[in-house]
């Protein structure tokens, strides 16, 4: 299984943001432009959370599992591949998620003299903070799950490539 790239992340936040930043200039001189919704940034922080809670229940685990502690409950590989899976498609979806919240934040920071626009930009952004969230929490399910092996693989086949 790849790792998640942050420049991968980065990019589709990028790009997610302009096409979000000039879909909604364009909205908003046809009409109004569509709300943000306040569960947005709700939905965002506790799919983070269950990440977060994952990778630490996981990280215990397997801290207990090395460490040979008696009664020690194993950890399937399976579910930590489910887990990694679940994290790495969560971080992708944030990070499409909040390029579209950011994008549609920056073009509502023009009018924050309406209050309307103000609520809108603040959901904006805290949709932003809580994607970051996501992204980060599932950056840590995917350490927490990395094999010790993959490191000494690596090294060693770029070892011998040289």
């Amino acid at each position: 299984m790849k790792e998640l790239r942050i420049r991968v992340l980065a990019g589709v936040f990028v790009v997610a943001g302009v096409l979000s930043w000039a879909g909604a200039r364009l909205w908003n001189s046809v009409g109004t432009l569509p709300s943000v919704p306040v569960a947005a940034p709700i939905v965002l922080a506790l799919i983070a959370v269950v990440l977060a809670a994952t990778a630490l229940s996981l990280r215990a685990r397997l801290k207990a599992q090395r460490e040979r502690q008696a009664g020690a409950k194993g950890v399937d590989p399976l579910m930590a591949a489910r887990a990694v899976v679940f994290g790495q498609a969560s971080a992708l979806v944030a990070a499409l998620v909040a390029g579209m919240y950011g994008g549609t934040g920056v073009f509502l920071l023009e009018s924050l003299d309406i209050p309307a626009r103000r609520d809108q930009a603040i959901y904006a952004g805290s949709s932003v903070l809580a994607g970051i969230g996501v992204i980060a929490a599932a950056i840590f399910l995917e350490r927490v799950c990395k094999l010790p092996e993959d490191d000494d693989d690596n090294s060693q086949g770029t070892a011998r490539a040289a």
